[in-house]
């Protein structure tokens, strides 16, 4: 597979209510195209649970003080050409300092045994 058709999943956390404004951050920046199909992404709900320690700058809570914030994980795929500015667009987007995201490498069919 040629670099510029190599893909990436992108995972991010994210608060609840600002889901959807990460996403569209993400598709705007050229995350989740399918096909024929923009925009595609996968969430789940679940608790993120973080404590801020000295020297954050926390957009929820305080230091010292350990939160359970209701979040979505997304997960879109990407050109893994392309992966670096969509991953400035998503933290951009997020509410939060230090957002909890993976990149991950995908295998294509023809890489498979």
């Amino acid at each position: 597979m040629s670099p510029e058709t190599e893909i990436v999943v992108i995972v991010v956390y994210v608060p609840h209510s600002d889901a959807d404004a990460v996403r569209a951050a993400l598709a705007e920046a050229g995350a989740g195209a399918i096909g024929d199909y923009r925009g595609c992404s996968w969430s789940t709900s679940g608790h993120g649970r973080f404590t801020p320690v000295e020297g954050a700058n926390p957009t929820i809570g305080g230091i010292g003080v350990e939160e359970v914030v209701p979040e979505d994980r997304i997960e879109v795929v990407a050109p893994r050409a392309e992966a670096r500015g969509i991953l400035r667009a998503m933290v951009d987007a997020h509410p939060y300092e230090e957002p909890a995201h993976h990149v991950i490498p995908v295998l294509s069919a023809a890489e498979l045994p």
